[in-house]
């Protein structure tokens, strides 16, 4: 029976999914307001072969769910259109929104001190803050902000009230890394934490569980009941099918927080992950971070290189011309050498371009000058490995790819980045960026060497033109300091 004392009547289903009843036109507004055309849909095959109309749809007509984490938003969608709503109790699982009110800043700043030997900075403390009074949040926080310290801090808060936390991470390697901070921050990580991924056993026994996504996705339910916090490293992968499964599966966990760097940039994605986890809070910025000396200085040189006219009919077609370019490769080994410090050149596809990049550059690099070649088939501890050396070094070489290395992995003492294979996307730049922008030992400025290609057919830009200049769009948002720069390449 539906209530008749408000339009629209909200409850839990449980940790995951809200339950909302209204009349029926109103749940039909409901859902075309949550309703959302994915980008690329043009290019699955079930769009193509017409089984799909490319939509998304958050507000399910059928279920009446609607991820908890969108509660902000039916409220507002309320307001706006001016119809009454009521919170309904959930005997097992509460009201639909909750505050704690005895969650104050400064006592998270002195909780955080007492509990890490690193003194943390104000707006980690405020992000903290704003987690721990809401139970659920998306926090939008850029690399090497300190996301773990903030991370590490939630864990330690909800391990000490006696509850059970799965820390989700995209790799192996960020398993690894984020146990070792544990470890660094002061903390018993061997007494606390099992970290699972490939050839580790899959046990939920331990208070806190590290692990990829990939590890456990695919278990049954029976493995997430007993979690009462999720926390996803990485969020804005949360959009994939795999991880979506884990989040539907967590029934029980009613303290939701995910961190990122930053979205992807459409509503969709924003709005996915805000119902996983949370209303989404900006904790800092880039730039902020470079203003207030906790970050390298960044140039970014914009090196067009230009090519003779070329017409390409598809962008594949354009990559296999610029990756096999002969002197457009010849051109990355002599930049990658000629630099001085701790450089890192990342690319897309390892044996057609990364392969051949690492041959040309170990062939004529400096005997004392160590170079690394990276990509989805070195194993965790090698790259761990690698990372560390580099950590040493004052002159190294990593060849690796976006996958490997865009994502997660902390080198303070890298000076210089190159892009050596174009991209548009926004989280892949930021990510990629976010690795060379450490402060380290004597460092204070970091060079990224963003290489694209002009083969403008007639009025006609190449695909690839067009990708750098949306990359400019990002560095303009960012407020990043670039420069661009043509070069005739040789033919």
């Amino acid at each position: 029976m539906i209530d008749k004392t408000a339009s629209v009547i909200i409850s839990k289903a449980n940790e995951v999914f809200l339950r909302v009843n209204a009349e029926p036109h109103i749940e039909y507004e409901l859902r075309d307001h949550f309703t959302f055309q994915v980008e690329s849909a043009k290019f699955m095959p079930q769009y193509r072969n017409r089984n799909w109309n490319g939509e998304i749809h958050l507000f399910d007509l059928r279920s009446k769910r609607i991820y908890v984490g969108l509660l902000d938003r039916i409220v507002a969608f309320c307001k706006k259109h001016d119809y009454s709503y009521k919170f309904v109790e959930n005997e097992y699982y509460g009201v639909p929104y909750e505050e704690n009110e005895g969650i104050s800043y400064e006592g998270v700043k002195d909780y955080m001190s007492s509990i890490c030997s690193h003194s943390p900075r104000k707006y980690q403390i405020e992000g903290v803050h704003d987690a721990l009074k809401h139970n659920r949040k998306l926090l939008i926080s850029p690399t090497a902000s300190g996301k773990s310290l903030m991370i590490y801090s939630l864990v330690r808060y909800y391990i000490g009230r006696g509850q059970k936390i799965l820390l989700i991470v995209p790799t192996t390697s960020l398993v690894e890394q984020m146990y070792k901070d544990f470890q660094d921050y002061g903390w018993d990580s061997e007494s606390y934490c099992h970290r699972i991924y490939s050839g580790r056993e899959k046990t939920n026994e331990f208070p806190v569980t590290i692990t990829t996504w990939q590890s456990v996705y695919k278990l049954e339910k029976q493995f997430f009941e007993d979690y009462n916090v999720v926390i996803g490293d990485e969020a804005h992968l949360f959009k994939s099918k795999s991880l979506i499964s884990i989040m539907t599966k967590l029934h029980h966990a009613k303290y939701r927080f995910g961190f990122t760097g930053t979205l992807d940039g459409t509503q969709t994605h924003k709005w996915v992950l805000e119902g996983l986890f949370g209303p989404s809070y900006k904790v800092t910025k880039t730039d902020e971070l470079m203003k207030q000396g906790h970050l390298s200085q960044l140039d970014i040189q914009c090196l067009v290189l230009k090519h003779s006219p070329q017409k390409f009919e598809t962008y594949e077609d354009e990559i296999q011309y610029l990756i096999t370019h002969t002197q457009r490769n010849k051109f990355i080994k002599n930049l990658t050498l000629d630099l001085k410090g701790n450089t890192l050149v990342l690319y897309s596809r390892v044996q057609t371009h990364g392969a051949v990049l690492y041959d040309l550059i170990n062939t004529d690099k400096e005997d004392d000058r160590k170079a690394f070649f990276v990509h989805g088939g070195v194993d965790a501890e090698e790259r761990e490995l690698i990372r560390e050396i580099t950590e040493k070094e004052v002159n190294a070489i990593i060849i690796a790819s976006y996958g490997t290395f865009s994502t997660g992995i902390n080198i303070k003492n890298l000076h210089n980045i190159v892009f050596a294979s174009p991209s548009k996307s926004r989280v892949r730049n930021l990510q990629s960026i976010g690795r060379v922008l450490r402060k380290g030992t004597n460092k204070t400025k970091a060079i990224l060497y963003d290489i694209s290609d002009d083969c403008s057919y007639k009025s006609r830009k190449n695909y690839t033109l067009n990708h750098l200049i949306e990359r400019i769009k990002i560095y303009n948002e960012e407020n990043f300091n670039y420069d661009i720069i043509t070069i005739q390449l040789k033919e």
